[in-house]
């Protein structure tokens, strides 16, 4: 990622083979090093700052100067990018699994459902007339408990869920410190929870315009 970002700010000595003013030794390139940083640190936050602008007012306002420059110190050599895709990857094959999951029980409840009704209906068919209506009774009472198990099951597998992603959350949010990315760090609070979303948001559409330039030359 660095490498690239370096030819895309610098395409003259990339392309041109030999520095201006330079024979091509090694100490040349050592020493361009700061520069081609600073470079690239300039072209990430220029473009943070631009696609901060796609955001709600209220947002912008939380993302100052110097939230966006210490994220695009972070994203110099490219590892956030990676370590973000490989967070947002973990995140979406979980939400896919408790959706199945979910979608499993739902199944499972639809098919008990019609069990009991295709036993009830059995009953009532092969019950004395005299003593249909103490049968009906019994099944009313049958099916309001399997009505009140299949909400119990479904009410604990939402808690299930929440608490998963909630702790994927809180996953995201470690990994990013560790990772040294300013602004992540473990919290509930709701405004600096859209924060970290709004900058996480930033990162992925500038991952995408940071692959754009490779796909159109590969």
């Amino acid at each position: 990622m660095e490498r690239f970002g370096a030819a895309f700010v610098f395409p003259e000595g990339e392309a041109g083979g030999t520095p201006a003013g330079g024979g091509g030794g090694g100490g040349g390139l050592g020493g361009d090093r700061p520069a081609r940083q600073q470079a690239r640190h300039y072209q990430l936050l220029s473009e943070l700052q631009a696609l901060v602008k796609e955001l709600p007012s209220s947002s912008q306002q939380r993302l100052s100067y110097t939230i966006l420059s210490d994220l695009a110190l972070a994203l110099l050599d490219g590892t956030v990018f990676e370590i973000v895709q490989g967070l947002l990857d973990i995140q979406h094959l979980t939400e896919r699994n408790l959706y199945n999951q979910r979608l499993k029980l739902q199944t499972e409840h639809r098919a008990l459902k019609q069990e009991t009704f295709r036993k009830h209906k059995e009953d009532q068919q092969s019950c004395q007339p005299h003593n249909l209506p103490l049968l009906k009774a019994a099944q009313q009472r049958e099916m309001e408990a399997v009505e009140q198990r299949i909400q119990t099951e479904l009410r604990m597998m939402d808690e299930k869920i929440v608490l998963e992603l909630d702790q994927k959350v809180v996953d995201q949010q470690s990994t990013l410190e560790k990772a040294g990315v300013s602004g992540f760090y473990i919290t509930t609070n709701p405004q600096e929870l859209m924060l970290q979303m709004n900058m996480l948001e930033l990162i992925r559409k500038l991952q995408q315009r940071e692959m754009q330039p490779r796909q159109l030359f590969s």
